[in-house]
């Protein structure tokens, strides 16, 4: 590693005034992109500024038809809290699902989705259910977030502080995971709002990173079972294509796991 200065920051707005001070300083959350890169020489931050312990960043809450997760809460305590599996048990079950037990005790969603990786989960979940990510400046519609691969609406020093999820009616998430890793291959999420709109979200698949899926949803607006998609055909165009699957491949699992999922939610 490069010589770097390390900061425990008490507070967001500590975390932001020292990060505005840095020369090139860098926000770790969990720290499972940032430590790495950092150990290949990747990356040389001149200051690494902790936002773990920030008690303002850390908790889930469910109230009215919202569930909020504050960003620096880990996998495991989203897979854990009874709030989070009362109010959408389907974000719950991603959680429970992510990495191995090191990675769910050390990864945060906030780190999760400021990174966003193009086979993360927790992405897919936040598309799919129309979420609002909360920072230190102001709220970003999911919609308007992902930009691309390991791109975000995110500007320079800003901090994820909460993701608010509207409560749907029927959600679920299935995946097919990487036997190592356990990042998504394909991972397909989808949401019934109270209203009776669909959302179906998909990770691990294409080049443009997490991605809606049109066909799927328009097929399930008016036919909510695994059933209607069996005449479903994604296009394979701008899927990815590597030594773990062709994108034909990918597009067979968008479909499939969509099916699951959608079993899944009832």
């Amino acid at each position: 590693m490069y010589e770097t200065t390390y900061h425990r920051a008490a507070s967001v707005d500590e975390a932001a005034a020292l990060f505005a001070k840095g020369k090139e300083a860098k926000y770790l959350a969990g720290g499972h992109t940032l430590l790495p890169v950092m150990k290949q020489r990747l990356a040389s931050p001149s200051d690494v500024i902790d936002l773990g312990r920030i008690k303002e960043l850390i908790g889930v809450e469910a109230s009215g038809d919202a569930l909020t997760i504050r960003a620096a809460t880990t996998h495991y305590d989203v897979a854990q809290s009874a709030a989070a599996q009362k109010a959408i048990a389907a974000v719950a079950a991603l959680a429970s699902h992510i990495g191995d037990p090191a990675v769910r005790h050390r990864g945060t969603i906030g780190g999760s989705l400021a990174n966003n990786d193009p086979a993360a989960d927790y992405p897919a979940a936040v598309l799919a259910l129309g979420a609002t990510i909360k920072t230190n400046k102001r709220s970003i519609a999911a919609d308007d977030f992902f930009k691309g691969l390991f791109s975000t609406a995110l500007e320079d020093g800003e901090i994820i502080t909460a993701v608010s999820f509207p409560i749907p009616a029927k959600a679920a998430y299935a995946k097919f995971p990487h036997p190592a890793s356990r990042f998504a291959l394909t991972g397909v999420f989808v949401a019934k709002t109270k209203s009776g709109d669909v959302r179906v979200a998909a990770t691990g698949a294409s080049q443009d990173g997490v991605v809606r899926v049109g066909a799927i949803e328009n097929a399930l607006k008016s036919n909510w079972s695994a059933s209607a998609l069996d005449n479903v055909k994604i296009d394979a165009n701008g899927l990815l294509s590597d030594i773990h699957g062709s994108a034909a491949y990918r597009a067979n699992l968008i479909k499939v796991m969509a099916q699951r999922a959608v079993a899944a939610a009832g």
